[in-house]
């Protein structure tokens, strides 16, 4: 990603992780499928950088950009001088679990 948009947003550790384990799995199952999953969630932090308003509200101040290909949101919230990307969640599990992640970000 370009450093200038770079530092206008932050993913949680366990975003990166539920990023890189969502790239393999799709990758084991079509040889480049989870580049393309990679590639579409690089165009919604894009998106949410550059029009952070634009996603509902899911719940108090966190937001849900929704892939377009892939089953999967990006839950971020908006704070003074970045987005927060608190989960890349699988829009058919859990629910919620991403819940508390915002602390990560308070330390």
């Amino acid at each position: 990603m370009a450093s200038n948009i770079s530092s206008k947003f932050t993913f949680a550790k366990a975003a990166d992780v539920e990023l890189d384990e969502a790239v393999a799995w799709y990758n084991n199952q079509k040889q480049g499928l989870g580049y393309e999953l990679a590639a579409e969630v690089e165009k919604g932090v894009r998106e949410v950088v550059e029009h952070p308003l634009r996603w509902p509200i899911l719940v108090a101040d966190k937001r849900r950009y929704r892939l377009a290909r892939f089953p999967y949101g990006l839950i971020y919230i908006i704070a003074e001088d970045r987005i927060l990307f608190l989960a890349v969640m699988h829009l058919k599990r859990r629910p919620g679990y991403w819940r508390g992640r915002e602390a990560e970000f308070r330390r």
